[in-house]
């Protein structure tokens, strides 16, 4: 009898996004969190969101500086969320990314995946010559002492979400009102830390590399909408992961 065709690597749909909301971006990853447990693929999302402020697990509403009427007339919006991690700043000028990804395929304790989603990004800012560091105190990525990236993740039935917000060129000024992580220190960003052009696309271009290649996805479809309930929008193209 003729050998078994060998099954086709798994395949990490990967969503480049613009800016979403995050109400909208919540609710479209519990989606993808369902399909992942019952399929054969991964998902990431890579986008930004407009202005506000996620507070998780471990955070206060003591490290959001601004008052009630302060947020309100900032039109700041404040979100209680189901993931690691403190108060966060949502800025242009990031990168949200969401891993949505099957621990028990990946066979993965959930430190394991928490540790290595932050020595990728490490990786990743450490590409720019920056001295990037892991955070020992609260999953994150430090620059020179001061946090570039905030890692809060939540795994609900073996399947990861939340993710990773990345500084690379955000107005900073504006994270003096907040503490993120409970940090004294305000965050920092890759531009602020070179003297070189950081560009959004091509700091995109990298993650997404790197999570397919750490994870073992063989092939990575590229899509530019989110899923709607019920269905998944036609993909832009298959690329073999490196």
């Amino acid at each position: 009898m003729p050998n078994a065709p060998e099954p086709l690597p798994e395949a990490l749909h990967a969503y480049m996004l613009g800016r979403v909301d995050l109400d909208a971006l919540l609710a479209r990853q519990d989606r993808l969190a369902y399909e992942v447990a019952g399929d054969s693929f991964g998902a990431l999302i890579l986008c930004d969101h407009p202005t506000g402020i996620t507070i998780g697990r471990e955070g206060s509403r003591r490290h959001v500086r601004p008052g009630p009427k302060e947020l309100h007339a900032r039109e700041w919006p404040l979100h209680w969320v189901g993931r690691g991690g403190g108060a966060m700043l949502h800025v242009p000028g990031q990168i949200a990314c969401y891993p949505v990804l099957s621990l028990d395929r990946l066979k993965m304790t959930p430190a394991a995946f928490v540790a290595a989603m932050q020595q990728l990004v490490v990786e990743v800012v450490q590409a720019y010559d920056l001295p990037a560091e892991a955070d020992a105190r609260q999953p994150g990525v430090r620059i020179r002492g001061r946090r570039a990236a905030h890692l809060g993740l939540a795994i609900r039935n073996g399947v990861s979400t939340f993710g990773i917000i990345l500084n690379v060129d955000p107005d900073l000024e504006l994270f003096y009102n907040i503490h993120c992580d409970g940090d004294p220190l305000p965050m920092t960003s890759l531009q602020r830390e070179t003297t070189s052009r950081v560009r959004i696309a091509e700091v995109r271009q990298r993650l997404l590399a790197k999570i397919a290649e750490r994870f073992g996805f063989g092939r990575v479809s590229l899509f530019h909408e989110l899923p709607m309930p019920g269905g998944r929008p036609v993909h832009h193209a298959i690329t073999a992961a490196r």
